[in-house]
């Protein structure tokens, strides 16, 4: 019995696939076809590549095939001129003459890494060579009009030509492309002697050029050079790949670099000791009275505002903190602030000190002068903040005395005389010595007993003095909170501990989040964090503040929380002194 091999069709098709790439035979004609040649500095162009050899079969190599042995063009010679990004492969068979023909198609994505003419050269498959071609490679920066054969381009622009060291240039990079983008990579810009900030978040747009529509990505940047010289940024690349109308794969890439940028170093004639060169800058103040006239241990709340178009925060010096002998200063610690948008950073440096006068008489605060640099009209300018007088008196009650060591001697003495006297009398008068001891010790309780009456008087005065001076400084304060949060002030805030400290005393707050730790007003709480947002908010400026702010709400909630009676208490957590389980 002979048994016959049977192979389905399907296997030999197989077969003759892998036969045709596998097999020696005789090779057929080699062709290599760019789809351009002219292109863009960092453009990619496809490289198509078709072979063809003559298939032979026969069972005895039919299992033998390893896919790892599949010849291939010498596409290698390309390098280093072109850069190979991917490679792929295809196959089909179809007869000729009855005789079986294998035809293959290479298909490379080649990026050239230099301009000029660029010659790809011949390559081989097995005996068949291709022709050289040619490739003309332009500048990467594209003129004007846009050149309708481009996939994908970068373009980059400054706000200036040249700046001071640690001026403000803001950089905007743009990528045009053309087809649905499915996959890409754009560097961001970077430089060792720069601070580089990204200015909010990217566009996406569409626009026309002579024609042709383009999807548009825009990022801006703000870059701070550290060292005067010249700026040199390394060029911004993108890679990608986008896919057509017909479902075909296109590698995009593309590169630019931006012009070079001279860096000026600080002008000589600048006075200040921290170079400052922005568009603006701006220096307020807030807290301070209308007549400047205060009293001994009045709490003043000022707060001083430095703001900078065109700054990091980093980049702001700290405020002056001179007082006068006759004032205590307690400084808060000072907040910074930097805001980013299109047009680059605005930052702002806030500080709030509290000031005590201690003592009574004119104290003058000097005058605050921060030199900076305005970069648009190239000259130097000055913020300031000019000396103010405070008209300090002393505070009713202050220094009145205690008559009670007075009033004590006097009495003291007034016993001794009659202890004298009765002395006196018992010495003539031996038989009625009892008798002047009983009146003696009579007058002396008489005498003390006026001697108490009168010093509980003088002290319950003087209680009396005191506690309407510290209603009328917690009423005086109130006011001028509720001023300030009306206003949406700065110093808010500061205030607002200044007089929970006189309307609570014996907490010792040091901060709003101290006082809602132990006082329960969560609407009063919620209303100031709406203020602290508006102060640090990104539209903030010193001429919109007082229009934008509606402090209604916020006066109200102070007003309810002044009429809580009695003072919050700060042992209201505290576990109690003997647990419900224990017996006492």
């Amino acid at each position: 019995m002979v048994k016959r091999l049977i192979i389905p069709t399907t296997w030999l098709v197989v077969s003759a696939i892998l036969m045709a790439i596998w097999l020696p035979a005789h090779a057929g004609e080699l062709t290599a076809e760019a789809d351009r040649t002219r292109l863009y500095e960092g453009e990619v162009l496809t490289l198509t590549v078709k072979g063809s050899t003559k298939i032979d079969i026969n069972l005895s190599n039919l299992f033998d095939f390893d896919i790892s042995s599949l010849p291939s063009p010498d596409i290698e010679k390309v390098t280093p001129e072109f850069e190979i990004l991917a490679r792929n492969q295809q196959y089909s068979i179809r007869t000729v003459n009855g005789d079986m023909v294998g035809e293959i198609t290479w298909t490379y994505q080649l990026a050239p890494t230099s301009t000029g003419e660029i010659t790809i050269p011949a390559l081989t498959f097995k005996d068949s060579v291709s022709k050289p071609v040619t490739i003309e490679v332009v500048d990467g920066n594209p003129p004007d009009q846009a050149d309708t054969s481009r996939d994908s381009f970068i373009e980059l622009s400054a706000d200036k030509a040249e700046v001071y060291v640690q001026e403000q240039l803001i950089l905007t990079v743009r990528l045009f492309f053309r087809g649905n983008l499915i996959r890409g990579e754009l560097s961001d810009p970077q430089h060792p002697n720069a601070i580089i900030e990204t200015l909010g978040k990217q566009r996406e747009f569409s626009r026309d050029r002579d024609g042709v529509r383009y999807r548009v990505v825009e990022r801006r940047y703000a870059l701070f050079p550290q060292k005067p010289g010249s700026l040199n940024l390394p060029a911004i690349r993108f890679e990608g790949q986008a896919r057509d109308a017909d479902g075909s794969l296109r590698f995009l890439r593309d590169s630019a670099a931006l012009f070079e940028v001279p860096v000026k170093g600080v002008p000589q004639e600048f006075s200040g000791s921290t170079w400052l060169p922005a568009t603006n800058l701006t220096l307020a103040e807030a807290g301070m009275p209308p007549t400047l006239n205060l009293k001994t241990g009045d709490n003043l709340a000022r707060t001083l505002s430095l703001q900078a178009t065109g700054l990091p925060s980093e980049a702001l010096p700290p405020l002056p903190d001179s007082v006068p002998g006759g004032l205590r200063s307690y400084p808060e610690e000072p907040q910074r602030n930097t805001s980013t948008g299109p047009d680059g950073i605005t930052s702002t440096l806030t500080q709030t000190r509290a000031l005590v006068p201690v003592e009574a008489g004119k104290l003058v605060l000097p005058a605050i002068r921060i030199p900076w640099w305005d970069t648009q009209s190239d000259s130097e300018k000055v913020a300031v903040i000019p000396a103010q007088t405070l008209n300090v008196t002393s505070a009713n009650g202050a220094t009145i005395p205690s008559p009670t060591a007075t009033d004590t001697r006097s009495a003291a003495a007034e016993t001794d005389s009659e202890q004298s006297a009765s002395n006196k009398g018992a010495a003539t008068d031996g038989g009625s010595f009892w008798q002047w001891v009983s009146v003696a010790l009579a007058g002396i309780w008489v005498l003390t007993m006026l001697a108490w009456w009168r010093t509980r008087r003088i002290t319950s005065r003087t209680l009396s003095n005191t506690d309407f001076e510290g209603a009328r400084k917690e009423r005086a304060l109130f006011e001028q909170l509720l001023d300030a949060a009306k206003e949406g002030s700065t110093s808010t805030p500061g205030l607002f501990v200044s007089w929970a400290n006189l309307r609570w005393p014996g907490h010792s707050f040091h901060s709003v989040k101290d006082i809602f730790s132990v006082l329960p007003a969560s609407d009063l709480e919620q209303e100031l964090q709406q203020l602290q947002a508006h102060l640090f908010s990104r539209d903030y400026s010193d001429g919109e503040r007082s229009n934008k702010w509606d402090g209604s709400a916020l006066a109200d909630a102070l007003k309810k929380a002044r009429k809580t009676k009695g003072a919050p208490s700060s042992e209201a957590g505290l576990p109690p002194l003997y647990p419900s389980n224990l017996s006492v």
